[in-house]
């Protein structure tokens, strides 16, 4: 979603992509992501064997020839099989805004969360089922829309997990584009906080929330996870943490300081190889494994603290 300054003026942006084997489209999208930090899209046309993986960046200094190195090396190492030795031709182009926000409308499609979410941009025409919450939400440069399999499994927990008998609290570590305490919101969370480190993704949140009609529930700021006391008197029935695995690792006793007894923890944006090592973390402060799910190369899961009602 544009900020409110750039809809007066185009901001600068460039197109990175690159081409593979059909057969990786999948993973070269991911690790493209991986690479920027951000959300990328993929392109294979009928009958082809070559996928074009593109993502679109505001600064050019966020790509540089070492990223194009690892992103070959990652695949090279992957796929020997199905990836020559011979080099990827990448390309970083600047094009116009209005260019980029009508490539990604062939790419983002309306997603329903269980019964009761349904997201979608705000160019496409479906409407919500009897019961179900709408989230208008359209892609931003850096920050997603609930397309990834790690988003996925937060917002389908987010359902799952909602206690009947009574309200219950919700913190966002890591918010991005703020589409979970959003959907937090329209579930009935209350009260929810979320926070980032970036000051771009705190005005995307707020932004979106605003769109959505639920600025009023949740409290966005930015903060530093790394700098946060481990205890906190302030404590939440649950937690989405969807960050890297070494921030899990490093910071799990600041983020169970911050959850109730009992309350539930829900970790993603975790590759599988790194899965087990973060996990152990988490098993050695009491945390019950629920549910774990692996998509593509992610792995998600849902736990439960030590305490009441565990």
């Amino acid at each position: 979603m544009p900020s409110k300054a750039s809809r007066d003026s185009e901001a600068e942006v460039w197109q990175v992509s690159f081409q593979v084997p059909a057969a990786l489209e999948e993973a070269a999208t991911e690790i493209l992501v991986m690479a920027l930090g951000q959300s990328a899209s993929s392109y294979c046309p009928l009958e082809s064997d070559q996928a074009e993986i593109s993502a679109f960046i505001t600064q050019r200094s966020a790509w540089n020839l070492s990223k194009s190195r690892e992103i070959q090396a990652c695949l090279q190492n992957g796929f020997p099989d199905l990836l020559e030795k011979s080099s990827l031709t990448f390309r970083c182009r600047k094009i116009k805004e209005s260019d980029w926000r009508e490539s990604w409308k062939s790419h983002f499609k309306p997603l329903e969360i269980g019964k009761r979410l349904l997201i979608k941009p705000s160019w496409s025409k479906k409407q919500p089922k009897k019961g179900q919450k709408l989230i208008t939400l359209d892609p931003g440069l850096s920050f997603g829309t609930g397309q990834h399999a790690t988003t996925r499994f937060c917002l389908e927990s987010l359902e799952k997990l909602q206690p009947l008998d009574r309200r219950a609290s919700m913190l966002d570590i890591g918010t991005g584009s703020g589409i979970l305490a959003i959907a937090a919101a329209c579930l009935g969370y209350q009260p929810i906080k979320a926070f980032d480190h970036d000051p771009d993704s705190i005005m995307v949140s707020r932004e979106n929330a605003d769109l959505n009609q639920v600025s009023s529930q949740i409290s966005f700021s930015r903060c530093d996870l790394t700098q946060l006391k481990p205890m906190v008197q302030t404590k939440y029935d649950l937690i989405c943490a969807n960050l890297t695995h070494d921030l899990l690792k490093a910071h799990a006793s600041t983020l169970l300081g911050r959850l109730k007894p009992g309350g539930y923890l829900l970790l993603a944006g975790i590759l599988i190889e790194q899965f087990r090592a973060v996990e152990s973390v988490f098993h050695a402060h009491g945390c019950r494994r629920i549910e774990s799910r692996q998509e593509k190369e992610w792995q998600s899961a849902s736990y439960r603290a030590q305490g009441e009602g565990s």
